[in-house]
């Protein structure tokens, strides 16, 4: 798994810095959050349709701090959001099974992306 994460990783990262638009479907396990732009980095936007049977929470939390924003994206429901700079995205999944997001993403993309339980 670790080596499909880390090749994934780095086909991201020749991605991301060819172009600005990034597009990925996103696979959240169960009871863990996805975080995109914990890092210092430039403003950017995101689109997230939720392709799952089940919510996710979205918020956004400076790098220095604090968290805001907070979003409910039900099943089939898309948003948009715009992300300040230096701030990341927290996706989050409460569920007791795995839920998948598309996400198209669009300015800075130079952003850490990962997991956490």
């Amino acid at each position: 798994m670790k080596k499909v994460l880390s090749a994934f990783i780095i086909t991201l990262a020749f991605v991301t810095t060819s172009c600005r638009t990034l597009t990925s479907t996103t696979y959240i396990k169960a009871k863990d959050s996805f975080i995109l732009g914990n890092n210092e980095h430039g403003s950017y936007s995101v689109k997230l349709k939720n392709v799952s049977a089940n919510e996710v929470q979205l918020w956004k939390a400076p790098i220095g701090g604090g968290q805001h924003s907070p979003m409910t994206v039900k099943p089939n429901e898309t948003i948009k959001t715009n992300v300040d700079k230096n701030t990341a995205l927290h996706i989050e999944n409460k569920s007791n099974e795995q839920v998948a997001v598309e996400l198209l993403v669009k300015g800075d993309t130079g952003l850490s992306m990962g997991y956490k339980n």
